[in-house]
């Protein structure tokens, strides 16, 4: 019988691999030169976590102050490689971190114990479901505090200072309470050096009156991480590609789809590499956009069941081969477990291990490697693609608006596509933009993120702000729905601080539309506001912020030539009104099959 894949486990990475080579990380010297030595009345704890920091990549830390970091802070703003971004919220501080990794590679944010830790606690949530390394750091309790059964302010009351502990370790792959100096430096280094390693976020707390007493252990730099790569066992990697390439060479229209573990794998340019030398149709899953060139001469959109590109899906579910590369098949990816796929056919390539059709299975192969070999075994066949170059009709344009008529979302979008390039990315909300965003067509170098597992409404306002402090170059363009903008709205002012230049379009419908199209209730409509008036207040006459409010496609060219033009060095926030019912005709589909798959009714026990 065949087996669908949506909905199986067996497609998930495993890390328990007998035989897999030891994957630690290992600090060692880089040259030949001794790192400087550091005055003994700047060793500190605060000093060199500011420094390893910066070592690693990050430039700008996301803060709420509380009483127990503060000190913490005093010594990062003191480096003068780092800058503190205080933002409104933990919240957002981590939903920031979120967006910066996603550029840089790598995040961090510092909040206060408890009462700003389990605030951060949903952002790391959705960074570990995104595989992204984010450093969060708590100023935890002072040590003369641990062990006497006093009770602390920020707390719940309780003398067991490890509430907070327990609850980040479902969502971070090492946590470090830093509450004694002498093995301070090597707990730092080894959560730090661990999030890198695992790209998952850690959390680091240490206590108030730590950061600023000397020790000898940070008498010198930090010494340049050199974690120690994982390897491939090159054994089974060849066995696994003999398998997979003659699997693949006797198909007759194999395709190959993308998915987000592409990013955790970096294997990004293996991935083209194998679409050059195969020749297959190329797609992605929606939440792989941007990880692959649109431009690639075989790509054929995002591959998501009935609401993907059109024909893609046709292409996908018709093959009689398919590789899989970093998948993740849940409900949303899947439409409500409803792909057409078959176990059989396929090949999961997951960021360490490769499974053949109902088997074999090999471990400790690593995607990078396995697609480069691939791509020098298997034979050129093109047959997929030419089917869908023979079946594709070009897309139709929408209905071209009346003068003065009220603006449709899908027109909206027609005029963001003509603002892509590649000094621009896009930021998509959970919600419709989802799914508008998907039809854009990214230029090359165009960066696309947005955060589908774990889908936290609220998401966009603070990696927005993220994001773009990570990569200044680029314009952020920002679609939001009103009831995903309630939830975070406070952190457009750290944009304004940030002197940022994003382009936020606020798409007003009046309610929570997504929700809507699963299942409809009075739940769904919220208190509508007046948003640009919200963000003139926030902005107070202080910095540079635009803000319009639009209803026509006139009135939209406008804005966006405004907003690109005169207020080009400005940030720039577009009120979108639009009709309550006006939505895409993917989330119509995605809702209603999605709501199928919530109301299975249990099963006889």
């Amino acid at each position: 019988m065949a087996t669908s894949i949506g909905s199986l486990d067996s497609c998930k990475p495993t890390n328990n691999n007998a035989g897999c080579p030891p994957q630690n990380g290992t600090a060692s010297v880089h040259g030949s030169h001794p790192p400087s030595t550091i005055a003994s009345s700047d060793a500190t704890l605060g000093r060199h976590l500011a420094r390893r920091l910066v070592e690693i990549g990050v430039q700008d830390v996301f803060s709420v102050p509380g009483d127990f970091n503060l000190t913490l802070l005093d010594h990062l703003i003191a480096e003068p490689g780092l800058t503190n971004i205080g933002c409104c919220n933990e919240l957002n501080a981590g939903y920031a971190a979120d967006g910066y990794a996603r550029a840089r590679g790598v995040g961090a944010c510092v909040v206060t114990f408890t009462v700003g830790g389990l605030s951060v606690l949903n952002a790391i949530a959705g960074a570990y479901s995104e595989n992204l390394p984010v450093i969060c750091i708590v100023g935890g309790p002072n040590t003369n505090d641990y062990g006497t059964n006093r009770i602390l302010h920020h707390t719940i009351g309780l003398a067991d200072f490890s509430q907070e502990l327990r609850c980040f370790q479902t969502v971070t792959c090492f946590q470090a309470v830093v509450n004694n100096l002498e093995d301070a430096h090597e707990q730092i280094d080894t959560a730090i050096s661990t999030a890198l390693k695992e790209s998952k976020p850690v959390y680091i707390s240490i206590s108030c009156n730590m950061p600023g007493i000397p020790h000898p252990t940070f008498s010198r730099e930090p010494i340049k991480f050199a974690i120690s790569p994982r390897m491939t066992n090159k054994m089974g990697l060849e066995v696994a590609v003999e398998a997979a390439a003659a699997f693949l060479n006797k198909a007759v229209k194999p395709v190959m789809v993308g998915g987000p573990k592409l990013r955790v794998a970096k294997a990004h340019e293996a991935f083209v590499e194998f679409a050059d030398a195969s020749g297959y149709a190329v797609s992605v899953m929606p939440s792989a956009k941007g990880h692959f060139p649109e431009t690639h001469p075989h790509y054929i959109g995002t591959y998501w069941g009935a609401v993907g590109t059109a024909y893609c899906g046709e292409i996908v579910e018709s093959a009689d081969a398919y590789l899989f590369a970093g998948p993740i098949f849940n409900d949303y990816s899947s439409v409500g477990y409803s792909l057409l796929l078959k176990k059989e056919k396929a090949i999961i390539v997951q960021p360490d291990r490769v499974v053949i059709g109902n088997g074999p299975s090999f471990g400790c192969v690593l995607m990078k490697d396995f697609l480069q070999a691939l791509a020098k075994r298997v034979n050129k066949n093109t047959t997929a693609y030419e089917n869908y170059h023979r079946i594709f009709v070009p897309e139709g344009q929408p209905v071209k608006c009346q003068p003065n008529e009220p603006l449709r979302v899908n027109i909206m979008f027609q005029h963001i596509q003509k603002l892509l390039s590649a000094d621009t990315a896009v930021i998509a909300e959970t919600g419709d933009s989802w799914f508008n965003c998907q039809k854009l067509k990214l230029p090359e170098g165009c960066g696309y993120e947005f955060q589908m597992q774990y889908g936290s409404i609220g998401w966009s306002v603070g990696a927005t702000l993220g994001y773009a402090q990570s990569v200044p170059s680029k314009r952020v363009i920002a679609c939001i729905g009103d009831g995903s903008f309630q939830v975070t709205a406070q952190d457009v002012s750290t944009m304004i601080r940030c002197e940022q230049k994003s382009i936020i379009f606020l798409i007003n419908n009046g309610g929570y539309t997504i929700e809507v199209e699963i299942h409809d209730g009075p739940y769904n409509v919220i208190k509508n506001w007046n948003y640009t008036g919200l963000v003139d207040a926030i902005h107070n006459g202080e910095g540079n912020c635009w803000t319009t409010k639009v209803r026509t496609e006139e009135e939209l060219t406008e804005a966006i030539a405004t907003a690109t033009g005169e207020k080009k060095d400005c940030l720039c926030f577009i009120e979108v009104i639009v009709h309550k019912d006006d939505t895409s005709k993917e989330l119509l589909e995605w809702g209603s099959r999605v709501s199928s798959a919530n109301s299975r009714l249990p099963n006889p026990q």
